[in-house]
């Protein structure tokens, strides 16, 4: 028998921030399989936990923990160690899920994964989960989308990410000093722990951020203004949200100012 995985977006974890669509999946699920990324982390477990309470209609699910593999040391790897370490990770992952459904799931169960966000942005489920058929799991793969981080960040500051008839671009805070230049147009950013922006103030002093942690839950912080003016208020804001969470998650826009 063909088992049935849901690949959810669930936005920011906000119930009203998921769509009827995700909302009916989240019902049919009856195993939710969620990474154990350690007691640092285990807050988001607990979030995931709080926000099915809240809109699944019955008690016939359960939650099964998979310790995650052990990614490596991603800053100190050039390039292509990066995407090696990357493609060993997803794998490592992949076994793991493997095992624990022929352990914990009827052969004709329903599945379900939660993805914080999007399932299209920057995130690894969606590939994981085919290397997990590719393994010889027999899996109907479904995957319905939410709220991205970067739709939140612009509600948030009530702007339009792109200027009228521009490009926007979207990037991770690992590329941006390489590719960065004003002929991009508006730049998102996005799993950028070291706050690489700051190394474009002195040649671009001109650009404005618009930044926000934790969107969509109640430790919401926002801050925007001239990118050299406020990234050392970013930077403290982010590390206090950190040692209060023991995580943050944080995306932002970098745009050209104009009069």
């Amino acid at each position: 028998m063909t088992l049935q995985a849901l690949v959810i977006g669930i936005g920011s974890g906000d119930p009203d921030h998921l769509t009827r669509e995700a909302v009916e999946a989240l019902n049919r699920v009856e195993v939710f399989l969620v990474a154990d990324k350690g007691a640092a982390k285990h807050d988001l477990v607990k979030l995931r936990e709080d926000l099915c309470r809240a809109l699944i209609t019955h008690d016939h699910y359960r939650f099964v923990e998979v310790p995650d593999p052990e990614r490596g040391p991603d800053r100190e790897r050039d390039a292509t160690e990066y995407q090696g370490g990357v493609a060993a990770w997803h794998e490592a992952r992949a076994r793991r899920y493997a095992e624990i459904i022929a352990a914990e799931v009827d052969d004709a169960g329903t599945i379900g994964f939660l993805v914080w966000g999007d399932p299209a942005f920057y995130d690894s489920t969606i590939r994981i989960v085919k290397s997990i058929r590719e393994l010889g799991v027999d899996l109907d793969l479904t995957v319905i989308p939410g709220i991205s981080s970067i739709q939140l960040l612009a509600a948030r500051h009530q702007i339009v990410l792109n200027r009228v008839g521009q490009p926007i671009h979207v990037t991770t805070g690992r590329r941006l000093l390489d590719e960065y230049s004003a002929a991009l147009g508006d730049v998102v950013v996005m799993l950028d722990g070291e706050l690489a922006c700051s190394g474009l103030v002195e040649q671009f002093d001109d650009l404005m951020i618009y930044w926000g942690a934790q969107l969509g839950l109640d430790d919401e912080v926002l801050i925007s203004g001239r990118l050299g003016e406020v990234i050392e208020k970013i930077r403290v804001s982010r590390a206090a949200v950190r040692e209060s969470r023991g995580w943050v998650m944080d995306t932002y826009l970098l745009r050209q100012y104009r009069e």
